[in-house]
């Protein structure tokens, strides 16, 4: 997909698109559009305050803020493009008939608690209110801060356990394992490990693989900054997120069942449990950026070999 500006011809832009005034500054565009705006930011603060006491103090949603700070920071970033590419916007019987489904699932989300519905629409309305001032011109010159955005949405919880369920019973036997090599006293039944007299459940947050999500988001932010053009290396650096995260998420397992066998399960389970979960998150991070490096040192000397 390139990304780069292609010459646009002068009847893809209408004279007139309401986008923004005469010289194009945000301030003329916030005024031009200050009643769609002031709707939106009604619908979508409320959810904002839900997703911050519901999931973004998670460890599942630890990201959400990072992922809406620079969400707005890239579109802002890629304003001058997105404005070149607008188009024509759809009609309004269009319009409306995508509105009133978003309504209705905004209303669903809100009347039965349920938080992923609720985000979905919220963040579709934003896409709409985009769309209806610009076109779908700037979603297909740049989709990756609208996909990214979307990362805001709360995934459900059966999604979570479903992608997660498998690489928390690896986890578990690879801990296992390594323990007892070590003739360490530890017995594993499925994602429960027993060691001396304690017994020790590996769930989502124990395993840090709910810490996996974030490390998507925030990985695929950092390769679209630095390798968007590279098409190679960004696919080797997206390969490399899951073994990262299971790297990780393996030693946090096992500094949790060392520090229960030596201190007990009160010390485990308390600030140490938090701090390590923390900790290993940056850890990953700088695994990736010196995975980064390396695949960077290796095409670098492919490209040298084949001149």
């Amino acid at each position: 997909m390139s990304l780069g500006l292609s010459s646009i011809s002068s009847t893809e832009i209408p004279a007139q698109t309401g986008v923004s005034g005469s010289d194009g500054s945000l301030s003329t565009l916030l005024r031009a559009n200050a009643l769609a705006i002031a709707a939106y930011l009604l619908v979508a603060i409320p959810t904002l305050i839900r997703l911050s006491q519901e999931n973004w103090s998670t460890e599942a949603g630890a990201h959400g803020p990072i992922v809406l700070a620079t969400g707005l920071w890239l579109l802002h970033h890629c304003k001058d493009e997105l404005k070149a590419r607008q188009t024509a916007p759809p009609p309004g019987w269009l319009m409306l008939l995508l509105l009133v489904p978003l309504v209705a699932a905004y209303a669903l989300g809100r009347a039965l608690d349920l938080l992923v519905i609720e985000a979905a629409a919220v963040v579709a309305f934003g896409y709409m209110l985009l769309v209806r001032r610009t076109g779908f011109g700037p979603l297909w010159a740049r989709p990756f801060p609208f996909f990214y955005l979307a990362m805001l949405i709360p995934p459900p919880g059966w999604v979570i356990d479903g992608l997660t369920m498998g690489l928390q019973h690896m986890i578990s036997n690879a801990a296992a394992s390594l323990l007892s090599f070590f003739d360490y006293p530890v017995q594993r039944e499925g994602v429960v490990i027993l060691i001396a007299q304690y017994q020790l459940l590996v769930e989502d947050a124990c395993s840090g693989m709910n810490s996996l999500f974030g490390l998507i988001a925030i990985s695929l932010f950092y390769i679209y900054l630095l390798h968007r053009a590279d098409w190679k290396h960004s696919l080797a650096l997206l390969i490399a997120i899951l073994p990262i995260s299971i790297f990780v998420n393996l030693i946090r397992v096992l500094v949790l069942i060392l520090i229960t066998y030596y201190f007990g399960d009160a010390v485990a389970q308390g600030f140490i449990h938090h701090f390590a979960g923390i900790l290993l998150f940056a850890l990953s991070l700088s695994l990736m950026v010196l995975t980064d490096l390396i695949i960077r040192r290796f095409f670098r000397t492919d490209e040298a070999k084949a001149v």
